[in-house]
């Protein structure tokens, strides 16, 4: 790391990089906002602003026309200074959908590409596959190399920061030691791997129904799995090696099974929710196609989506004793097939079974959450690490 040599030197930089934080977000500032808001006087702030434009981070994108005197020139993040790429990596399961989406944002958060691939990682050898994956994206974006900055990778398991290695992943070639390493090396950049549910609860966080809240519980309902991301704050809490929230794996036993020990998986995974769909003679392939159609007729569906809310509450009520969290989410794809109506179950089973109380929402994001949050989580990172670099500058 460079150090900054001299005050003057660190007090430029920590000018120019609140300048920049301020460009980043909101934006679209002219020079008495960007002195409003950093307290900076005219010349600082006239200084700043060429010095940043003479980076390529920053560009003149209009005039105020609305005010007496000369029109001021209107400030914004140059979109094209650097890009975040996002990955999401799922088992393609019962549903046969995509296996890898992507997508590539520009510095101001505008996906400017976003493609989808169906690769057999049985046959595929991971390292090979996501950097081809990434190469397809920047070319049909029309993206150069070197701008992107963070590639951000989103996994149906727990990564371990320490040894940089995946962990209770089920894709074929996930868990291999220097995967990612590997990765980072073949596409030249940043490289971030995370959990895909706390990737989603990054995106809640951003975009949804978590926006306002002080905390958050977000419990993932999956055909691959079932996980839990916990917000506290707006920081989430991974655990000492990536694994916190992987409840899937949670033992117990089923009422129905009782003497027969289960996992959580068990009792309202994928398998086990068509498995029970069966049982109540609603029709389906897959198990948001089956919650969907139960949803859509109470009349035949409710009776399911009773059982299920009943199973779901299991899970739920222990979450809830550990965690008291201001408020628990549903999300994942069976969630947002239920909608409303897989709420309202789920509520009125919660207060049937535990004293403990949480208000319950269903996600608000009906695209892909991990990829989304995975954007975010790069993004943030592009934008940090811009900053910092004009402060080691």
């Amino acid at each position: 790391m460079t150090r900054l040599a001299g005050s003057s030197k660190l007090l430029r930089a920590m000018n120019e990089s609140a300048a920049l934080a301020h460009l980043l977000d909101p934006g679209m500032l002219t020079r008495a906002d960007l002195r409003r808001l950093t307290a900076l006087s005219t010349p600082t702030i006239s200084e700043v602003l060429r010095r940043l434009t003479d980076a390529g981070l920053i560009t003149v994108v209009g005039h105020n026309s609305g005010r007496p005197g000369p029109n001021a020139e209107i400030y914004n993040a140059d979109p094209d200074a650097a890009y975040a790429a996002a990955v999401s990596v799922r088992d393609i399961g019962l549903s046969g959908a995509p296996s890898v989406v992507a997508a590539l944002c520009d510095l101001t958060g505008t996906v400017r590409g976003r493609i989808e691939s169906r690769i057999d990682f049985l046959t595929s050898d991971p390292l090979t596959a996501l950097v081809e994956v990434v190469d397809r994206l920047r070319e049909e974006s029309g993206v150069p190399a070197e701008r992107i900055r963070h590639v951000q990778f989103g996994v149906a398991g727990s990564y371990d920061p320490h040894s940089r290695t995946i962990r209770h992943v089920d894709v074929p070639g996930f868990g291999r030691t220097g995967l990612v390493p590997q990765l980072a090396a073949e596409l030249g950049t940043v490289v971030g791997v995370d959990n895909d549910v706390n990737l989603a609860a990054i995106a809640e966080r951003q975009r949804g129904v978590g926006r306002n809240a002080e905390g958050f519980a977000l419990l993932w309902l999956s055909e691959e799995g079932l996980g839990l991301a916990i917000d506290i704050g707006g920081k989430l809490m991974r655990g000492a090696r990536g694994g916190a929230g992987e409840i899937g794996y949670m033992p117990l036993h089923s009422p129905e099974h009782s003497s027969r020990k289960l996992d959580l998986q068990d009792l309202f995974g994928g398998a086990a929710v068509l498995e029970l769909a069966r049982d109540n003679g609603v029709p389906g392939h897959t198990p948001a196609e089956v919650v969907r159609t139960a949803a859509a007729n109470p009349a035949t569906g409710g009776d399911f989506l009773m059982a299920l809310a009943d199973r779901i509450v299991v899970g739920l009520a222990a979450v809830i004793a550990v965690l008291d969290p201001y408020l628990v989410v549903l999300a994942g794809p069976i969630a947002q097939a239920g909608g409303a109506k897989l709420l309202s179950a789920v509520t009125f089973a919660a207060r049937r079974a535990a004293p403990l109380e949480s208000p319950i929402a269903v996600t608000a994001i009906q695209d892909d959450a991990v990829l989304l949050g995975a954007l975010d989580a790069g993004l943030t990172a592009v934008r940090e690490a811009l900053i910092a670099s004009i402060r080691e500058s």
